[in-house]
């Protein structure tokens, strides 16, 4: 009988057997034990690897990085968002660093008035035409209400930018206080070509491009779709950036408006000097009021 395993009959192999078991046998999964009752192989936990010194740093310094690399992430994305009370909804919202810059940038520009040479003045004028008349200088960028007497009141504007200059005499035939804007259909087909979009008709108010006041300019009793208006972008004043109109700050165009009938004669000279030649000639500007220079009055 073979109950314990072992072999009577070879006193050898046992004893090797014996030698086995005490000394055991490694392998890379396991210890394999041997005993005089038996062999089995146990399966126990694996050895645990020693890494190399350098394998160490290297696996903490990239851990390093990592959460380096995310803190920078979560740092430029926290820089570039703002947190805001939203008053319409009544909610917390987040909103990009640069549309907050660009909202701030676009309200100090609407504060921001043209240069000083472009504020109201009275002026000294060598003219022909008769009072009341209106004398738009698109080269120069001034508009003169003539006064009589030599006087005048000179104003700057805005004029149409390359390729939408002109010059003629036209004569006010509507006015308009905060009026509405619809744009032709050229400009809003021009526009469109360019990915933006233009409304239909836009009701007068601040936002609105015609500003506080509009006088339509008629030739021949029709329409010319030109117009001396206001603007809520009163830094485009002494610039060529309009699509042909005239346009001037709020405060001045209110105080035009209140000086011209309907039927007052307009005469406006081209950019380059173009159209009606020797208008007017200023001679001088009339002692300042410094206050109203400062608050455009």
């Amino acid at each position: 009988m073979c109950s314990n395993g072992n072999s009577p009959d070879f006193p050898q192999r046992n004893a090797e057997l014996d030698a086995t078991n005490a000394a055991g046998m490694r392998s890379n999964h396991g210890t394999m034990t041997t005993t005089r009752r038996g062999t089995w192989w146990a399966l126990l936990r694996p050895a645990k690897r020693e890494e190399p010194p350098m394998q160490n740093w290297t696996r903490w310094a990239g851990a390093g990085l990592t959460a380096i690399m995310a803190l920078a992430v979560t740092g430029q994305a926290s820089a570039e968002d703002v947190r805001r009370y939203d008053h319409a909804t009544n909610k917390w919202v987040t909103v990009s660093a640069e549309r907050v810059a660009a909202r701030t940038q676009g309200r100090a520009l609407a504060q921001r008035g043209p240069a000083a040479e472009y504020h109201r003045r009275q002026v000294r004028i060598e003219t022909r035409e008769k009072p009341g008349t209106i004398i738009v200088d698109s080269q120069r960028k001034f508009l003169y209400f003539v006064e009589g007497n030599g006087m005048a009141t000179r104003y700057g504007v805005g004029v149409g930018r390359e390729g939408f200059g002109w010059s003629g005499r036209m004569s006010v035939g509507r006015k308009a206080e905060w009026p509405g804007w619809t744009p032709p259909p050229s400009m809003i087909k021009r526009e469109r070509a360019k990915g933006r979009i233009l409304p239909a008709h836009m009701k007068g108010g601040p936002a609105n491009p015609l500003g506080a006041r509009a006088m339509y300019l008629y030739r021949g009793g029709r329409d010319s779709m030109f117009r001396i208006h206001g603007t809520n972008q009163p830094w485009t004043i002494g610039q060529n950036m309009s699509s042909g109109c005239i346009r001037m700050m709020n405060q001045d165009v209110e105080h035009l408006y209140e000086r011209v009938p309907n039927g007052t004669k307009v005469v406006v000279i081209g950019p380059s000097g173009q159209g009606p030649k020797n208008v007017y000639a200023e001679t001088g500007i009339v002692r300042e009021n410094v206050i109203a220079s400062i608050f455009g009055g």
